[in-house]
């Protein structure tokens, strides 16, 4: 059978290929990927062959890219997810296990522990949940199946393409079996759920053992992150979002709204605009507009630019005001019970 009409069949129906072997060294684009492995990497042909050959078409992976949380959920669904109370008790007790290490990130990184903290939660809730998949599948599928065929899109494609490159580079780098390695649908991975990329250039070892370890060590997961994020553009000590009421009478400009790219304009301009903001934050600050679907209505916020920052680890408004608002309570909690405000 033709290698995309078989792929399609298993991706549509349910014709026992929820796991099946796709024999991705088959693949049409498999010879192109191997040569880039062979002559710009220096890997065995055989061995890549083999690899690819053992990967699987996952079918719960086209499902999961499908219908993702922060496109099939309104908000208020969304935040109940990850913003509840006993994720945040779960960050709390985390924060006071690596309390030294999190102090030491925020002077060394200039990062709030708090939203280090946060991000860990909601990516594998502080490591309980890090990915079963084999990422090799996940990204395989992703790469030669999912943005080929199901959902066409050349830099989705060229992305996944590039992580499954990296992939390879860092079960190298770091002495491991690449079919081994787990991780999410999307091939993320480690209690900071990183793509292979951004392991190999953000992952740091933060404990002095010589090795970057975000697959089972908080202290390194922590100093990933928040290296991350300063490389992202932190700016340490500033805000990151303030809700925000519409003034009476005035319509806002929708096309501006939840506009995850960084922000331009500044707080007096969109005061100007109808925008009332409730934290008396400095009004040359950058910000853009961002509405919300609550239970029963809407709710506006004001996202500056560190919030425009966390929305590099995952580009989705709903994504990064879970993990804001998730620190939020995080630090609420430890200042009423442990005093560290």
């Amino acid at each position: 059978m033709n290698y995309f009409l078989r792929t399609i069949i298993c991706s549509i129906f349910a014709l026992n290929c929820a796991t099946s072997s796709a024999d991705y060294s088959k693949h049409p684009d498999a010879e192109k990927f191997v040569d880039t492995m062979v002559k710009q990497h220096q890997f065995e042909r055989q061995q890549m062959l083999d690899w690819l050959a053992s990967a699987k078409h996952q079918k719960s992976i086209v499902a999961a890219m499908s219908r993702p949380a922060e496109k099939s959920k309104a908000w208020y669904e969304y935040r109940n997810i990850f913003v509840t109370d006993t994720r945040t008790s779960r960050g709390q007790k985390f924060w006071l296990e690596n309390i030294e290490t999190l102090e030491r990130a925020e002077k060394e990184f200039g990062v709030d522990p708090a939203i280090i903290v946060s991000i860990i939660g909601v990516e594998t809730n502080y490591g309980r949940n890090v990915g079963s998949y084999n990422v090799v599948d996940a990204l395989s599928t992703l790469a030669f199946d999912y943005y080929t065929q199901i959902e066409k899109r050349e830099s989705r494609r060229k992305f996944f393409t590039t992580q499954l490159e990296h992939l390879f580079l860092l079960a190298r780098e770091q002495g491991k079996d690449p079919l081994t390695l787990k991780g999410s649908y999307a091939g993320a991975m480690g209690w900071g759920q990183f793509m292979p990329n951004s392991y190999r250039n953000y992952a740091v070892d933060y404990d002095g053992d010589q090795f970057a370890d975000i697959w089972t060590n908080p202290t390194d997961a922590i100093g990933s992150v928040a290296n991350y994020f300063t490389k992202h553009g932190w700016k340490e000590g500033q805000p990151v979002a303030t809700k925000a009421h519409i003034e009476d009478g005035r319509v806002v400009d929708a096309t501006e709204l939840n506009k995850m790219k960084r922000p331009t304009k500044t707080i007096a301009t969109l005061v100007a605009q109808g925008y009332i903001p409730v934290d008396a934050f400095p009004t040359d600050l950058a910000a853009f507009p961002i509405r919300l679907e609550a239970k029963y209505g809407e709710e506006y916020w004001l996202g500056l630019h560190n919030f425009y920052v966390i929305g590099r680890y995952n580009p989705r408004t709903k994504y990064a005001m879970a993990v804001f608002q998730l620190s939020q309570n995080i630090r609420s909690n430890l200042c009423r019970a442990d005093n560290i405000c």
